[in-house]
């Protein structure tokens, strides 16, 4: 169960159960993933798209509509008749589709924006969120995000949530209605363990790990480590003081490299393509240190290493470590609390331990996603400022807005896709960077054979030659 501290025991004592509807039979959409190894390949399992329970209807017995957050005095005078008065109700697949824009097919899933976007968790076929451990293991998965325009964020990522969404005698909706949310920001959701947040002073705190941040304009990769050893309700100030929100992000655009991520860029945004995540630890197993993680992306079949960047004069790099994260601190203003909250190595830590898949949609227009997209501050010319090309003109309303994400699969570093990978550009280079046996000294048809950083055979089997795609990939052909 979600941990409760710096809040007031009587709030525990009378506060009862966040029960579930009876309106409508709870139908989460059908979704597969794999798992992989590189001695026995990939196996598929069955899984389930469930919807955040704060994004959804939420009533009395009478069917009222209960909106904690509003405080309708007449069924939430207090926290006790609140918590007896309000249901968390179910969603069928057509409510999915219609009402949330959530579809699934295969492995793949579909979120349009429609009126508000939508979050959700994969659901284990036993009631749970999927559990992940990926310390020394990479996360995979193909997008399709041509259309998410500047102003909104396509996101996929960790948060070690409990996995069961807080079940327990206050909370008996659990994570198949979508509960226990959190993240390093400390949100202030409806229901905390089936107690309500009476007063809004309440937020859910957890280690974040945010894999996947974009749009069709801009990309990021963030690491949000806190002090806490699992998922906890603050309150009041108090949540500004266990979490790093900031995080130590590599964005390509603002990190010196605008060419890389973009339509017509080198990860062209106006195809799928996909995206690998190696979670990199200093002796190679899945207790070590976390030390790196790394970024692959493959495209029309051709393996593209992340930008490569140089902060300040510093060596060239394309991993996110310590190093670069300390250097970032010193060169680009970024929080140093990244460092305060344990860095790289209490991100490891929770991932260790288990983190929860969150997929979400969402917009913030205007100036709100600068920090993704944009001019971030009043002064684009200070060090940081750029992270995109997009400004308030084009940061728009768009209801059709809409992502694919499809294809996920875990596993053992270099398992789940099948083309040879150069080494990354770091500054931690002990780290080891493949657990797949050395390529051979010829180069078969279709296999990389040239590239910058690349090590492997350079010479094609009779009669392919080696023609280059662009300055990362050169392939036999």
């Amino acid at each position: 169960m979600l941990s409760v501290i710096f809040v007031a025991a009587s709030l525990i004592t009378f506060a009862l159960a966040q029960g579930v509807g009876t309106e409508t039979t709870e139908q989460a959409p059908p979704i597969t993933y794999s798992t992989c190894t590189t001695s026995d390949g990939c196996v598929t399992h069955d899984a389930s798209i469930v919807l955040d329970g704060n994004f959804r209807w939420i009533h009395t017995a009478d069917l009222t509509s209960c909106n904690p957050a509003g405080f309708n005095q007449t069924i939430c005078p207090n926290e006790t008749t609140c918590a007896e008065n309000c249901l968390i109700e179910g969603v069928d697949l057509a409510g999915y589709n219609t009402t949330y824009g959530i579809t699934t097919d295969g492995d793949a899933l579909s979120l349009v924006f429609g009126t508000g976007g939508a979050r959700v968790y994969l659901l284990d076929p036993s009631g749970n969120y999927t559990d992940f451990k990926v310390m020394n293991q990479e996360f995979t998965f193909d997008i399709n995000i041509a259309n998410v325009p500047c102003g909104y964020n396509a996101a996929l990522y960790f948060s070690e949530m409990e996995v069961d969404g807080g079940l327990s005698s206050l909370n008996k909706a659990g994570a198949k209605y979508g509960t226990g949310y959190c993240d390093s920001q400390c949100p202030k959701g409806d229901f905390f363990d089936g107690i309500i947040n009476y007063n809004g002073s309440l937020g859910a705190c957890c280690n974040e790990m945010d894999i996947w941040e974009a749009n069709s304009k801009a990309t990021q990769l963030t690491p949000h480590p806190c002090n806490i050893p699992s998922e906890i309700t603050c309150s009041g100030s108090q949540c500004t003081s266990v979490c790093d929100p900031s995080g130590c992000d590599f964005n390509p655009f603002r990190m010196g490299n605008p060419s890389f991520y973009g339509p017509g860029m080198t990860v062209d945004t106006n195809k799928p393509f996909t995206v690998v995540t190696q979670f990199v630890t200093d002796d190679g197993t899945a207790t070590g240190t976390l030390s790196e993680i790394r970024r692959i992306y493959i495209q029309d079949g051709v393996v593209i290493q992340n930008a490569a960047v140089n902060i300040a004069g510093l060596p060239e790099v394309n991993a996110i470590s310590q190093e670069l994260c300390t250097d970032k601190i010193d060169t680009l203003f970024d929080a140093a609390s990244f460092n305060t909250f344990g860095g790289l190595a209490q991100m490891g830590e929770s991932l260790a331990r288990g983190a929860v898949l969150v997929i979400s949609l969402w917009d913030s227009l205007g100036s709100g996603m600068f920090w993704l997209d944009g001019l971030e501050g009043s002064n684009p010319s200070s060090p940081g400022a750029l992270r995109g090309n997009c400004t308030t003109a084009n940061s728009v309303s768009d209801p059709s807005a809409s992502v694919t994400f499809s294809n996920i699969k875990v596993g053992d570093l270099n398992s789940t896709f099948a083309s040879a990978v150069p080494p990354p550009i770091s500054s931690s280079s002990s780290a080891p960077t493949s657990t797949a046996s050395a390529p051979a000294a010829t180069q078969t048809h279709w296999g990389q054979c040239g590239g910058m950083f690349y090590s492997g055979p350079t010479v094609c089997g009779s009669p392919f030659t080696c023609q280059e795609s662009n300055p990362y990939y050169s392939q036999c052909l």
